[in-house]
């Protein structure tokens, strides 16, 4: 594995989202002296936080899953999550609506997920969903110390007889038609293959090997920490702290100082230079490349995941609505061709609503629940949509959607916020996408863009633009890869006897 050659006992991380509070964590344990600079006044990046009136908004991810990634981040320096973090476990994970008018609770648990399953589509369907658990689980299992949790410095190594496991168990067929093996009832399918839209990839072109992140969500279980997601990064900043790395806040970097090959030190915004023996840049990938000068090698230009129209709603409580409730609409493959290959709007939305006052009601005023309803949209390169003119009727289309596909209309909705593509836009995103790079076949593991850059000896990248990809369990994982490219590979203290 390539590392950083030479000195690299001060380390400068730029960005305090997961990735870059991870990378932190990492290093600090390793014994180096650590900088995290952060533009914003907060920890989280994507991870982002707004105060309306008395509801606490999370703006970037809700679904939590893996924890362990989190206690190995918490390990690193000798803290334990339960010391900074509560979290509960969201069961069930997901209640998924049907256009027929059939509902389905999802559970982690085999048993219950089976009976569930057993009511909804009947026996038969119910052994599938067994067979296709021990088959997620299997894949889990063959991808994840290979493949995801790895650094990759060609596509040579992905010769390994991991990979011939991988090849066995199907890992290279399309993710649909793998599913469809076990489960024939297409509605039932959609629970464990809507993730493909995380991927940014439609499940009939993803590679089964993407539904792992159906086992992350279906079996290994989702979770909610107390206080909301902003609790996450304000937690792992809280440790950074008390392992001695400096985060300095409103401190936005605008230029790397290169001597040949190496990063000497970064500057900020307001003329400070800060001297770097190395350097972790866990900005957006076009960010990164304009801040050290580097130009591309990539026959092909990078793809952009698609993005998403965010709704955040305060409405009288409604106590029977769960954490998460999946709203699928008639269509299906349709969706994935409006906003990935035609640009434009869902014809027939599928949507995720989420009520986090679920899982804490402290986030709202009292008597009222806050929601998060996210509805899939096209990026800003796909889709020509003046969002700044289009969102304000596209949210009460969506609205309307929401409160036909659930048993009862929400009561006394409140809009109190609106994000397009314009908006993530306008914070750097690329394309106006929170998803980073969809995970096509050239943007994955090795063909991903790589988190070390010919040409820079000391630089590494982390976050969602690089290896392993989107979503809050590759992000803590690529801070420790970060990390593993400076110090040389070194087990975590959960790891060590």
């Amino acid at each position: 594995m390539r590392t950083v050659p030479g000195r690299t006992d001060r380390v400068v991380v730029v960005g305090a989202g997961l990735a870059g509070l991870t990378t932190a964590l990492h290093l600090a344990g390793r014994g180096r002296e650590v900088t995290l600079l952060e533009r914003d006044d907060v920890p989280g990046g994507r991870a982002g936080r707004a105060d309306i009136d008395g509801y606490r908004l999370d703006t970037g991810p809700t679904v939590l899953t893996m924890p362990e990634l989190l206690d190995d981040a918490f390990a690193a320096v000798g803290e334990r999550t339960a010391d900074r973090l509560t979290l509960d476990r969201v069961d069930p994970a997901y209640r998924a609506h049907f256009a027929d008018g059939r509902a389905l609770e999802v559970h982690h648990d085999a048993g219950q997920m089976a009976a569930a399953i057993t009511e909804f589509a009947g026996p038969v369907q119910a052994g599938g969903y067994l067979r296709l658990r021990d088959w997620l689980a299997r894949l889990y299992e063959a991808e994840f110390d290979g493949f995801i949790a790895s650094n990759f410095d060609s596509p040579l190594s992905l010769v390994s007889p991991a990979l011939a496991k991988l090849v066995a168990l199907g890992g290279f067929r399309r993710w649909d038609r793998a599913v469809a093996d076990h489960i024939t009832d297409p509605e039932l399918r959609r629970v464990f293959t809507f993730q493909s839209l995380y991927a940014g990839v439609a499940p009939s072109k993803a590679l089964a090997a993407y539904a792992v992140i159906a086992y992350m969500d279906t079996i290994s279980g989702v979770w909610f920490p107390r206080g909301g997601m902003r609790a996450v990064p304000d937690a792992l900043a809280a440790a950074a702290t008390a392992a001695g790395v400096k985060i300095r806040y409103g401190a936005t970097v605008s230029a790397v100082e290169r001597d040949g090959a190496r990063v000497r030190a970064v500057r900020t915004a307001d003329g400070e230079r800060v001297p770097a023996d190395a350097l972790v840049l866990t900005t957006e990938l076009h960010t990164s490349y304009e801040l050290l000068g580097h130009r591309s090698r990539r026959p092909v230009k990078v793809n952009p995941a698609p993005s998403a129209v965010i709704l955040h709603l305060g409405v009288d409580s409604v106590p029977d609505l769960p954490h998460h409730s999946l709203l699928f609409g008639e269509a299906w493959d349709e969706t994935f061709r409006d906003i990935i290959t035609d640009g434009r709007v869902m014809t027939d939305p599928s949507l995720l609503l989420t009520r986090p006052t679920a899982g804490d009601p402290t986030l709202a005023p009292a008597g009222r629940d806050l929601l998060y309803l996210l509805a899939p949209a096209p990026n800003l390169d796909r889709g020509r949509i003046n969002w700044d003119r289009f969102a304000p009727a596209y949210a009460e289309e969506v609205l309307a959607v929401t409160n036909a596909r659930l048993p009862r209309p929400l009561p006394n909705p409140e809009l109190l916020r609106v994000i397009t593509p314009a908006d993530w836009a306008r914070q750097g995103m690329l394309a106006g996408s929170p998803f980073a790079l969809g995970h096509t076949f050239a943007q994955t593991g090795p063909f991903r863009p790589a988190n070390m850059i010919r040409g820079v000896d000391n630089v590494v990248l982390a976050g969602g633009s690089t290896v392993p990809g989107v979503g809050i369990p590759p992000v803590l994982i690529s801070g420790r890869l970060a990390a593993d490219r400076i110090t040389g590979t070194t087990p975590t203290r959960s790891e060590r006897p």
